[in-house]
C-alpha cells in the first residue's frame, strides 16, 4: 500500500482497526487466481507474534478448499467519504483545489490456517456473536436457537485463520490541508449527514495537533 508520511496510522490507530475490523475482505492467491470474500472478522491479539484474524466461509465456498499461495490478506476499511474542493476555504483565495477521498483501511497480511473443527467453529460464532450484541438491549445468543438447528448451521461453516505477519495501515483524513481547510471539511461532512467520517476527521486533525505538540 502507498503511504505517505502524513497518512501513515500510528500504532494506536492500528491496535483499534484490528481490535474492530467489522466486515472484511480476505483476499488469497491461489492456483485459480486471486479469490476474494467479504468476512465478519474478529481479532484474537494472543495468537502469533502480531495476533490473528479469525472467521468463516461457507462450506460451498472453494476459496478455502484452495491452498493459498504464499502470504494471504484481509483488507479492513473504514469511513470513507468524497471530499468537495468547495468546503475549502481556500478555493476562494487561489482556486488551486481539487476533490479526493478520505478514508481509513489496514492490509493485514500473513498465514492462512482453516479449521474445518465444528468445536472451533462454533467457539467462533460465539465470540462474533457476543462482539456485535454487546451493545444491543437485549443480546441474542447462540443458544437462543435450537441445539438440532445450531448444529446444522455450524456444519455448513468453516473457519479460517489469518495469523498476522504485518499490517499496513493508512489514515487519509485531510491531514496535508490547512487548518481552515479542514474546518471546512468537517462542517461539510456534518452537512451532508456524514457523522462518523466528520468525526474521523476530527480526531485526526486533534491527534496531529498532539503530536505537533510533543515535537515542539
Amino acid at each position: 500500500m502507498y503511504v505517505p508520511s502524513h497518512f501513515a496510522a500510528d500504532q494506536d490507530a492500528i491496535r483499534e482497526l484490528l481490535a474492530n475490523p467489522g466486515a472484511a475482505n480476505l483476499v488469497t492467491s491461489t492456483e485459480r487466481g486471486l479469490l476474494a470474500t467479504l468476512l465478519p472478522f474478529v481479532y484474537d491479539p494472543a495468537a502469533g507474534e502480531h495476533g490473528a484474524l479469525l472467521g468463516h466461509v461457507a462450506r460451498n465456498n472453494e476459496q478455502w478448499l484452495l491452498p493459498a499461495l504464499g502470504e494471504s490478506l484481509v483488507i479492513i476499511q473504514r469511513s470513507d467519504s468524497y471530499i468537495s474542493p468547495s468546503w475549502y476555504p481556500s478555493k476562494a483565495e487561489h482556486g488551486r483545489v481539487v476533490p479526493t477521498w478520505n478514508y481509513t483501511t489496514a492490509h493485514a497480511y500473513g498465514r492462512l490456517i482453516v479449521h474445518d473443527d465444528p468445536a472451533w467453529v462454533e467457539d467462533l460464532v460465539r465470540r462474533l456473536t457476543t462482539l456485535h450484541e454487546a451493545s444491543s438491549e437485549r443480546p441474542w445468543t447462540v443458544d437462543d436457537a435450537p441445539a438440532r438447528f445450531t448444529a446444522g448451521q455450524l456444519r455448513a461453516i468453516v473457519g479460517v485463520e489469518l495469523v498476522i505477519t504485518r499490517v499496513e495501515a493508512k489514515q487519509k483524513l485531510s491531514q496535508n490541508r490547512s487548518a481552515a481547510d479542514i474546518g471546512g471539511v468537517i462542517t461539510g461532512l456534518r452537512a451532508r449527514g456524514d457523522l462518523e467520517s466528520a468525526a474521523d476527521v476530527e480526531r485526526a486533525q486533534q491527534d496531529q495537533a498532539r503530536d505537533q505538540a510533543r515535537g515542539s
